[in-house]
């Protein structure tokens, strides 16, 4: 599957005001998944790129869906009721595109999934019982992410009981992703939001910065005292051993690129570096991490999830599977002389490729599983079922096998 142009882009508008934006880079069977954003200044190009993420996620843990994004201009701290009718809005302009299933929204940067379910069933879309329900993807996506510091940071020979962490972005993943390293004896020492950034060499405090943060949002920042403040963009530049992007798109550019101290960039973002930064920082021997690869558990783990998984279990499948696969990774793209992203996109665009093949020309046992997932959704047979059934399914996914 070579890199094309997406297949539907709309650009969604209230009178004069642009509402917000919808891009379908790839479907398979004639759907696509992927994130809805509420953010004040989102725009087409960030969306593309992030539906062409969730093509590359999809493929590379072999999800069977296609990749879509959208985003709707808005402030994610005002009142719900404002913040829902922004979504209802916007669904509104797109329904036929949601009530055909061509596009099925979650939950992403600003909103939860208890919004996407109140704007679907708005404009007559009917969730069924076991759609949505789930809330951890943050969660999931910070276990990969940490997987992917750990087999990064044995990759180059990093110890990370020595080691400095800051993560750009505080917000679902960005602090459970916090609270993982901070759990594991691993050092944070600066973070950020869109309000601002903190930075202390001698560590935070995670547990205080999670309830601050709950309480305030992203003003926390101006809360905490025991660290210096700091401009958000100026955290990417620290000293620091690790760097996880766990913000918006592009926040590594050629304009900072060549002053990125870290050692090693585990993102949990999309798309956080431009290619030319991503040159730029290889040649500076800067290990940069495929985004798609570090960040992928939020799709495999609410995958789980939907099929009834514990937490216990998806966290395993993340954490030894996923992390294993980067660890070959790392070994293969050192063998070939290839950078670990052109690596990891050779192989998700096979897989995909192979995965929009299979959809066009249905196996009996894919017309089957097919029909098992639908009952799943609707709630017609038991979650054990289910549950038993789909493990090595997910195992073999996560491990690529």
């Amino acid at each position: 599957m070579e890199p094309s142009q997406p297949q539907l882009s709309i650009t969604v508008k209230n009178g004069h005001e642009i509402l917000g934006y919808l891009v379908i880079d790839s479907t398979i069977g004639g759907r696509a998944c992927g994130g809805l954003r509420l953010v004040p200044d989102v725009d087409e190009a960030e969306i593309a790129g992030l539906a062409r993420a969730m093509t590359l996620k999809f493929g590379y843990v072999s999800l069977p869906q296609g990749g879509g994004k959208s985003g709707v201009r808005g402030d994610p701290e005002a009142p719900r009721e404002e913040r829902r009718q922004r979504l209802v809005a916007f669904a509104q302009a797109i329904a036929p595109l949601l009530r055909r299933g061509l596009y099925a929204p979650f939950s992403d940067m600003g909103i939860d999934n208890t919004d996407i379910r109140y704007m679907l069933e708005a404009v007559g879309v009917r969730v069924k019982r076991r759609e949505l329900r789930g809330n951890n993807s943050g969660y999931y996506t910070a276990l990969s992410v940490v997987a992917g510091i750990q087999q990064g940071a044995r990759h180059i020979g990093l110890d990370l009981s020595r080691a400095t962490v800051a993560i750009e972005g505080f917000g679902k993943v960005g602090s459970a992703l916090g609270g993982l390293l901070d759990a594991a004896g691993v050092k944070v020492v600066a973070v950020s939001t869109s309000r601002g950034a903190l930075y202390n060499p001698h560590g935070l405090d995670i547990n205080r910065l999670a309830a601050l943060a709950r309480q305030m949002g992203s003003e926390f920042v101006q809360a905490y005292k025991e660290a210096e403040p700091l401009d958000r963009a100026a955290l990417l530049e620290l000293p620091v051993d690790v760097l996880c992007p766990c913000a918006r798109h592009h926040t590594l550019h050629t304009g900072n690129a060549g002053r990125i101290a870290a050692k090693l960039i585990s993102p949990g973002a999309n798309n956080p570096i431009t290619t030319e930064a991503e040159q730029i920082l290889t040649e500076r021997s800067v290990l940069c991490l495929p985004y798609f690869a570090t960040n992928c558990g939020g799709a495999l783990g609410g995958t789980m999830e939907f099929a009834m998984h514990n937490r216990a279990t998806i966290e395993r499948v993340i954490s030894q599977q996923l992390g294993a696969r980067i660890a070959r990774l790392l070994q293969e793209a050192a063998r070939q002389k290839k950078s670990p992203r052109e690596l990891a996109e050779e192989e998700s665009r096979r897989r995909f490729a192979a995965m929009q093949q299979a959809a066009e020309h249905p196996t009996l046992t894919g017309r089957l599983m097919e029909l098992g997932l639908e009952c799943h959704r609707r709630g017609w047979v038991p979650g054990v079922l289910i549950r038993r059934l789909s493990l090595s399914y997910f195992e073999k996914r996560a491990a690529a096998l």
